[in-house]
């Protein structure tokens, strides 16, 4: 292990860094991930984009639920992580920063330039009229509707979906757009959506033009992240996985560090800031 961390401290000094990152790396922030030692597989069914644009009752429970979670979601604060992996930035090591996560944390620490996958819990977006507004204001709106709402979340889900006891949805009422009177979702991407082209795009020029592909805090279950290790890996670029518990990258990873982000990051980025090496504890 200390070996695999002392090579991977070899390939980031070399510069040309792209980070993957997924839930794990916002599990000590609060946030549970998908299949980590923090979290299981979701707890209930996603919800879907057409279920939620066509069924009205489906689309209060989620906002109910939502609301609820979004008091976990907004109120988490960035890790050593996420600090040291924007540390790295600002040293010109890492070159871009690709994620999977909706929670923020990467920008929150100071890092630039995030390219958001499934985009962002803190916007709110108007299906009709597309206008963005924040979620500060949106939960405002939903507690001034919902004076009397007393749901308590049973769990939280890293996409900001809690899980919630039907009985306390009675008489949720869910807002519209104050423009227009459309819809309003989070600005995140649902199941049965796609990742808009040019978020995808801009993530594969990334890793083509990178040195090193680091993956952190992913099992890359799903294809939206595990492509870009399939690109790099067809490309010849260099992958290396630092996470907890198994991936689905391994057999394309010439580094696999099976340890906690929190302790092999900061490590990683005392290292490179001193020119050291020095001992890791893991």
């Amino acid at each position: 292990m200390v070996g695999q961390v002392a090579e991977l401290g070899g390939w980031i000094a070399e510069g040309g860094v792209v980070v993957l990152s997924g839930a794990g790396l916002s599990t000590d922030s609060g946030i549970p991930d998908y299949r980590g030692p923090s979290g299981s597989a979701r707890r209930g069914s996603p919800m879907t984009y057409q279920t939620f644009t066509g069924d009205d009752v489906a689309r209060q429970r989620y906002w109910a639920r939502s609301h609820l979670g979004w008091r976990n979601i907004g109120d988490a604060r960035p890790n050593d992580g996420h600090r040291a992996v924007a540390d790295l930035q600002r040293l010109g090591l890492v070159d871009g920063i690709i994620t999977q996560n909706v929670d923020g944390l990467h920008q929150a620490a100071g890092a630039h330039g995030v390219v958001e996958l499934h985009g962002n819990l803190a916007r709110i977006v108007c299906l009709h009229c597309g206008e963005l507004t924040g979620r500060t204001e949106m939960a405002a709106r939903l507690d001034a509707a919902n004076p009397a709402f007393a749901g308590v979340a049973t769990a939280i889900n890293p996409d900001g979906d809690a899980e919630l006891d039907d009985a306390a949805l009675d008489g949720f009422e869910v807002v519209d757009c104050l423009g227009c009177g459309g819809l309003l979702k989070p600005d995140v991407v649902y199941f049965g959506e796609t990742v808009p082209v040019d978020r995808v795009e801009r993530s594969f020029a990334l890793v083509g033009s990178a040195r090193t592909l680091l993956v952190l805090g992913s099992s890359l279950t799903v294809m939206s992240g595990r492509r870009f290790v399939l690109r790099a890996a067809k490309l010849g670029i260099r992958v290396a996985i630092v996470n907890r518990g198994v991936t689905r990258g391994e057999p394309y990873a010439g580094i696999v560090v099976d340890a906690p982000l929190g302790i092999v990051l900061p490590h990683l980025a005392r290292e490179a800031t001193s020119g050291s090496a020095e001992k890791i504890r893991i």
